[in-house]
Order: structure tokens, then C-alpha cells, then sequence
């Protein structure tokens, strides 16, 4: 099954906004989504960036412990471990070893980049203690989705 995750700050496959970028506010965009299995526990949201000249793709956010009734994120989610909004949710470091949405950052004249937001839908709480990172969520949500969307916006530093 297959969750339809949008945004009101941009189209799939198209430019993500400056204010979402690390030459901008970098503020988080706004995201929503829909068509999700019954049973979900929780959700869980990994952005990256897989064009990065890195060995793995470039992580920009991690959020997970996301409530099962939420069906989208507002713009701006607070840069620290537990976020007032959405209630409960929990995030970890990103590949700018930083807790929170880090945006678009790619190198000058390296092309336009992908950002992949992927929605998870779980059967399950997720337990995970201590700092968390893409790695550590995806291992600790291994056998427990039941569905997963995607939104990819992309940027270019010229």
C-alpha cells in the first residue's frame, strides 16, 4: 500500500522553496498525507538526499513516535529532540549532526539534488533510547511497515 504524502511549499519533483533551504529560513515545509493502512501505531519521517557526493545519502530529518491520528506536519517543527508539535513525536540527528529538519544545502554547481521525505506507517510503537539516527530508526522499524509515501522535491545551488 502506498501513502500519498504532499506538501503546500512545493509539487513532487519540483524546486523545493528558498525558505526551506539552508540559504533561506530553513524551516521544515509543511507535509501531509493520506491513504494509510488501518492498524498504523505510528508514523515515522526520513528526508535525505541520495545525489550528495557522499558514500550514503545525505540525512536531513529524522522524525519518528509520530501519533497514529496525525496526517500532517506544519511548517517549522521545532529543531530539538521533542517538538511541541505533533504531540510525542521524537527527533534525531541529522548527517549535519544536528537534531531537527536541516534543508537543502548541496554544493555550488553539483546539479540539482533530490529530497526524498519518506512517510512510514507502522504497526507498532517504536522503542529506540537515546540519540537516534536514519540508521538506528531504520533498523528499529525493520518487519513493522505497513505502508510508505514519498515526496521528492528538489534544489541546485548554482
Amino acid at each position: 500500500m502506498t501513502i500519498t504524502v504532499k506538501s503546500t511549499a512545493f509539487v513532487s519533483n519540483e524546486p523545493i522553496p528558498k525558505k526551506h533551504t539552508a540559504d533561506g529560513a530553513d524551516l521544515s515545509p509543511p507535509l501531509t498525507w493520506s491513504g494509510h493502512p488501518h492498524g498504523v501505531k505510528e508514523f515515522a519521517l526520513i528526508c535525505d538526499d541520495p545525489d550528495a557526493p557522499t558514500p550514503e545519502p545525505w540525512v536531513h530529518w529524522v522524525l519518528y513516535k509520530i501519533p497514529a491520528d496525525t496526517a500532517s506536519l506544519p511548517e517549522n517543527i521545532e529543531k530539538k529532540e521533542t517538538p511541541s508539535t505533533p504531540p510525542g513525536a521524537q527527533q534525531g540527528q541529522n548527517s549535519f549532526h544536528k537534531i531537527g529538519y536541516g534543508g537543502p544545502a548541496p554544493p555550488k554547481g553539483h546539479g540539482v539534488h533530490h529530497y526524498h521525505f519518506k512517510l512510514y506507517a507502522l504497526d507498532t510503537p517504536i522503542e529506540i533510547s537515546g540519540p537516534t539516527d536514519k540508521k538506528r530508526l531504520l533498523n528499529a522499524i525493520k518487519g513493522h511497515i505497513l505502508a510508505e509515501g514519498e515526496l521528492v522535491g528538489t534544489y541546485e545551488r548554482k
